[in-house]
């Protein structure tokens, strides 16, 4: 096996075991019973907020039950075309409305419900975009410090943004996801492309252990990439998603 790969020299989080967030995305049109399954188990969701998924009542149904279960809400806003994921065309200014648009109405439902909204959680093609385009970074981050400030963003591990949001003092949680495989740069495999999702729960443990104690996490070509997440992420449309969010609690504690 390869040696560690540093993806980014500097983390806010020290090698010793922490205490990670487990979040999981949700109102992605998973019944109802999913998504009190993944409540359960999980620390914080990302709600689907009219983009790629998520309507009104969704969103009200998902704020209810995060809150039933002590749950943190964030906003998961996405493209609408193609379930949001692909090609991806946005100029900085159609993003920064996008996130006001689809961020705001969240935190309009969760206001009604005297719930927090804890973060922003960018869902699928933009989340890639602007770990790679600095324009559409920057427009982002300036979207939630100008109008969501004491929102927390998910951004992942050792990208771009959130090497940027602390520059830019906005508060972020790096993030890591449990059923993705990795790059050796630290970059995600694409969902087209073979062994990209993982659902093994062997394999899923040995992951969560390895992030928790030792800041590292297997590529798919066997390098370990080094990585300081504070939160967790397992998709609702994961292959037993209900199960490795189950896991995952239990292996965290």
């Amino acid at each position: 096996m390869a040696g560690a790969v540093p993806a980014r020299a500097e983390s806010p989080i020290s090698n010793r075991t922490v205490k990670l967030d487990l979040n999981c995305d949700l109102g992605e049109g998973e019944a109802p019973a999913k998504t009190r399954a993944l409540l359960r188990s999980t620390t914080s969701a990302s709600v689907a907020c009219g983009g790629h998924a998520g309507t009104v009542q969704t969103m009200e149904t998902c704020v209810r039950m995060a809150k039933q279960f002590k749950v943190r809400v964030g906003a998961h806003p996405g493209l609408v075309s193609n379930f949001g994921r692909g090609e991806v065309a946005i100029t900085a200014p159609e993003l920064q409305l996008l996130v006001l648009q689809q961020a705001a109405a969240l935190a309009r439902i969760c206001a009604v419900q005297r719930v927090k909204l804890h973060h922003i959680k960018l869902h699928g093609s933009l989340y890639h975009a602007t770990v790679s385009n600095d324009l559409l970074a920057h427009a982002y981050l300036w979207t939630v410090g100008r109008w969501f400030p004491k929102v927390i963003v998910y951004a992942r591990a050792a990208g771009r943004v959130a090497a940027l949001a602390r520059r830019s003092r906005v508060t972020v949680w790096e993030e890591a996801f449990v059923d993705r495989a990795y790059r050796d740069d630290g970059s995600m495999v694409l969902r087209n492309e073979a062994g990209a999702v993982i659902s093994n729960a062997g394999l899923i443990a040995r992951r969560i252990d390895s992030l928790n104690k030792k800041g590292v996490i297997e590529s798919i070509d066997g390098a370990l990439v080094r990585i300081r997440p504070k939160t967790l992420c397992v998709h609702s449309d994961t292959l037993g998603s209900s199960k490795i969010a189950a896991l995952c609690r239990s292996v965290i504690g």
